[in-house]
């Protein structure tokens, strides 16, 4: 290995280390073009069989405001109308929303390994956008996995499966995390 090598070795380790799911946004807002450019680079996520079964929906204001009431709505039969008010204002304070699905297939093989190419896109995405300044925080709560959810987006629950809601923006803080040592989980077999 070239020292050149090694040096883009670690510097990409580090950014893998490096990157958060965020909780908390500054209000300014991301451009449709550095999404999209996450996008295109999420697309090139190994995929078994080269099914491409990602579909992205961006979210825009209008339907971002339903989804906070729907979410609202949600915390209120579960929690309460305080609960409510308090998911109603925490989602206000997102930028950005998108949505994640995986094409769906009889084959449950299949299905299978295409949801898991989803999450290696969804590594991509996250990865790209975070060495350009923008955090992303991937829910898969309850609200992914209610209907009005799907007919809110016009997404067949019959064709597509939720993979997952993400906001998106610029970090107002940035969470410091730990992992446990790699030999606390890493099993070795003669």
């Amino acid at each position: 290995m070239t020292e050149q090598t090694e040096t883009t070795a670690e510097s990409f380790a580090a950014a893998l280390r490096a990157r958060r799911s965020i909780d908390l946004y500054e209000q300014a807002p991301v451009s449709a073009d550095a999404l999209l450019a996450a996008i295109e680079v999420a697309r090139w996520a190994p995929n078994h069989r080269l099914t491409e079964p990602w579909r992205f929906y961006l979210v825009g204001p209008t339907t971002a405001a339903a989804i906070i009431e729907l979410a609202a709505e949600i915390d209120a039969a579960k929690k309460g109308p305080r609960a409510a008010d308090a998911r109603r204002e925490r989602m206000k304070a997102i930028p950005g929303f998108f949505v994640l699905t995986s094409t769906r297939s009889e084959d449950s093989l299949l299905e299978r390994e295409d949801y898991a190419a989803c999450c290696c896109a969804v590594q991509n995405l996250m990865l790209y956008l975070w060495q350009r300044g923008i955090g992303v925080k991937w829910t898969t709560g309850g609200i992914t996995r209610d209907q009005r959810f799907y007919d809110l987006l016009s997404i067949d629950r019959g064709r597509e499966r939720i993979v997952g809601l993400f906001y998106y923006g610029a970090p107002k803080v940035v969470p410091e995390r730990k992992r446990r040592p790699v030999e606390e989980i890493v099993t070795r077999r003669p």
